[in-house]
């Protein structure tokens, strides 16, 4: 079988070559021509000797997900919706702003953690993506926003920052996740800095302090709720990793990271955790982590039991965060005309879990009322 080399980060290349009598630099080399040039011709790879081009040919391969679909919002947001097999099909989106260009990737099909409010969540859990499913969702985006990349061109930056926030908790499959964080920093391969790429946990505590010690990031944690209570309504997770303990490990994850605040990320929904004593609650229980807070605006989906807090509640709540002195934000809706808002994206999963089957026994048609 032909080896993906979409598979292998900077080691795993060098030790792959080295078992065909290759030295260290043709990693270099082909790191280059694959992700930062986004070549996946190896007779194009003019400056590798053509006997290691040929082998090459024989036993390895550049294949990255293929695209099913490529939707583009009026705002500019485009959503992509790559196949993995089985059935299987993941989303990534692009948020082109003034100031940067940031794409959302997967790391899982579907979802085991089973957020209340995310349409993932509903779908339920298939299994995680490999390293070139991660990765080669940056591969295909950045190929379809400009084509394959000259050196140094103005096509190479369009994708200036990378969050892990799409389908899936990343600290789930956190092997495959290491593995594509490494290739996206790697100056041979996309050249992000740390503070440029950005994971997302729902608060798997282990899982963040090993990312702390191998490849500390950015890092934003959903945290949805001031009080375990409510917590471990929103967040289920929450009942083996209660607030206490992950806001520890947030502490410790500071130690290290490349960013001297973690991200809180907070859905607002209406009536259920945007009243003002929550946010003052939020302060006290936040006040020993330097955090920043993003406030997401609920984007429903069909089946939904929430609402999204009105203007006013978000601003209200937001402006007491933002008196205590914490750098607070509300994040802009992006792309909810093509279901590419945050807590939207769905794909495509053929649910391993049964959670689907379980949620409809057990909650019935109707859950309209189920946190009211």
């Amino acid at each position: 079988m032909r080896v993906n080399l979409l598979d292998l980060d900077a080691q795993a290349l060098t030790d792959w070559l080295a078992g065909h009598g290759e030295k260290p630099y043709r990693a270099r080399q082909l790191l280059r021509w694959v992700h930062r040039l986004g070549q996946n011709d190896f007779a194009a790879m003019t400056d590798i000797a053509r006997t290691l081009r040929e082998n090459l040919g024989a036993t390895a391969t550049i294949a990255a997900p293929p695209v099913i679909s490529d939707r583009l919002s009026e705002d500019g947001t485009r959503k992509f919706l790559f196949d993995v097999g089985g059935g299987n099909a993941v989303e990534a989106v692009f948020i082109p702003e003034d100031d940067r260009g940031t794409l959302c990737v997967s790391t899982q099909a579907g979802c085991a953690l089973a957020c209340s409010f995310c349409s993932t969540g509903r779908q339920g859990f298939n299994r995680n993506l490999g390293v070139a499913e991660i990765v080669g969702q940056l591969w295909q985006v950045r190929r379809a926003l400009s084509g394959p990349f000259q050196a140094d061109s103005p096509a190479e930056r369009l994708i200036s920052n990378v969050v892990l926030m799409g389908m899936g908790e990343p600290l789930a499959n956190l092997d495959n996740v290491l593995a594509a964080l490494r290739l996206l920093l790697d100056d041979h391969a996309y050249g992000l800095s740390r503070r440029r790429v950005t994971v997302s946990t729902a608060g798997l505590v282990p899982a963040i302090d090993r990312l702390r010690d191998e490849c500390p990031v950015a890092l934003a944690v959903s945290l949805h709720a001031p009080d375990d209570q409510l917590r471990d309504q929103l967040v289920p997770i929450n009942r083996k990793y209660p607030l206490r303990v992950l806001l520890e490990a947030c502490r410790r994850y500071l130690e290290r990271a490349p960013r001297d605040y973690v991200t809180f990320e907070y859905v607002m929904l209406d009536g259920i955790n945007d009243s003002l004593a929550q946010a003052h609650e939020l302060l006290a229980l936040t006040r020993q982590v330097p955090c920043k807070f993003n406030l997401i605006p609920f984007n429903p989906f069909p089946g939904s039991a929430y609402r999204r807090s009105s203007a006013l509640r978000i601003r209200r709540f937001a402006d007491v965060l933002l008196e205590a002195g914490v750098v607070t934000t509300t994040r802009k809706t992006r792309g909810d005309d093509i279901d590419a808002a945050c807590g939207q994206l769905a794909g495509r999963v053929l649910d391993r879990s049964r959670r689907t089957t379980r949620l409809h026994l057990a909650r019935g048609p109707d859950r309209q009322e189920a946190f009211r």
